[in-house]
């Protein structure tokens, strides 16, 4: 059977399904889901002003509780392909090595999905469930996020259909399958700063007013704040300057305007509104007003305390691994920011050294051997209810 997860990974990592295009991906999973009894329903989404995107709900059984896997078929592009060892899009197995771009995040996982799923099936059948197992697939997951997983989660609640416990199959691992679940993820703001100033001729300050100094002191100012120490559960805030642009190509000017960006990763002793506050009075302060702060929140932190399904999740993972996970929030963000509203939610999938990388791949052991563990996990999880 685990040939099975192999094959279906190689038909999904064909399909080059770069934000926002599904080039039939989804179509290759429910090809894979609805001969095994699953209702499918393809949600395209889509605002003015960005382009529709492909998401799928399937779902196998009407009686509670629903057990969903999560994630997504959308892959971040390849770069360039000719420093690729073999096409990113024509999947190949090397020494036991599956190449392909979406190998680690995330369409192997998603074969392991629905393959785990399909045998819990063959065995058991859906009478013996004692419940449902859906799939919750989106295509936004890689990019901004706005008409995936979040939409699709709002088209549920609109239908009254719901879901008891989510497992993302997000590439967890740093090394070795079966290191590390996510609980939890940090929170994620991003930071636009601009000030202005006066351009003027270097040799008179005077009659000039420059932006740089301010600017600099705000960004030493937030670099060195200590917004706390971290907690049991997350590591503590962390702040980043990524860039500091002047744009200015003379050398003997006063620039008019100059601008940074930020990001900080912040742990759930904190919320984005009040780090945006915290933001503007230091800005205020530093700048005296004379310019903006614009901020984004990509997602806000949360937590899945510990307990009963990381429980049911670490004992499948030792079942099969020998290996006990680390129970972890570190990283970056992912859709688990949207379904922990709904419900507990963990991550656990593959192991994340090369995803987005030139060559990203999985080792076929490690496909297997996830394929397993999903398994093992629905077998305990229907146990239990």
């Amino acid at each position: 059977m685990s040939a099975d997860a192999l094959e279906l990974s190689k038909s999904l990592i064909c399909r080059p399904s770069v934000t926002p295009e599904d080039v039939g991906a989804l179509g290759v999973l429910e090809d894979f889901l609805q001969p095994i009894g699953f209702t499918c329903h393809r949600l395209p989404f889509s605002e003015i002003g960005t382009q529709s995107v492909d998401n799928l709900y399937a779902r196998i059984g009407t009686g509670a509780p629903n057990f969903c896997f999560a994630g997504h078929t959308d892959v971040v592009p390849p770069g360039d392909v000719n420093k690729w060892t073999s096409d990113p899009f024509k999947p190949e197995v090397r020494n036991g090595i599956l190449y392909g771009r979406g190998a680690a995040d995330m369409k192997c996982a998603i074969a392991a999905f629905a393959v785990a799923t399909s045998r819990t099936i063959e065995m058991q059948g859906t009478e013996e469930l004692h419940g449902s197992i859906s799939l919750l697939i989106t295509g936004d997951e890689e990019g901004p996020a706005i008409n995936g997983t979040k939409k699709v989660l709002d088209w549920m609640q609109k239908r009254g259909e719901t879901i008891d416990a989510c497992l993302v199959g997000e590439p967890t691992n740093p090394k070795n399958l079966g290191q590390m679940i996510k609980i939890g993820r940090r929170g994620s703001l991003n930071a636009t700063i601009k000030v202005r100033g006066s351009q003027g001729h270097v040799a008179y300050p005077d009659i000039a007013n420059n932006p740089v100094p301010r600017l600099l002191a705000f960004l030493k100012a937030a670099n060195d704040h200590v917004f706390d120490v971290g907690n049991a559960n997350f590591p503590p805030t962390n702040l980043e300057i990524t860039t500091i642009d002047v744009g200015n190509p003379t050398s003997n000017l006063i620039p008019g305007e100059a601008e940074a960006r930020l990001n900080i990763r912040f742990n759930n002793e904190h919320t984005g509104a009040e780090l945006r506050t915290f933001l503007e009075a230091l800005f205020q302060k530093h700048a005296g007003g004379l310019g903006k702060v614009d901020v984004s929140i990509s997602g806000e932190s949360f937590l899945t305390p510990p307990g009963h399904l990381s429980g049911i999740v670490s004992e499948a993972i030792a079942h099969i691994t020998g290996s006990h996970p680390e129970l972890s929030t570190t990283g970056g963000t992912s859709d688990a920011r949207f379904i922990h509203k709904y419900c507990p939610v963990v991550e656990f999938g593959l192991i994340n050294e090369s995803a987005h990388k030139i060559d990203e791949n999985m080792a076929i052991k490690d496909i297997a051997a996830l394929t397993n563990i999903y398994q093992e996990i629905l077998a305990r999880y229907f146990d239990s209810v």
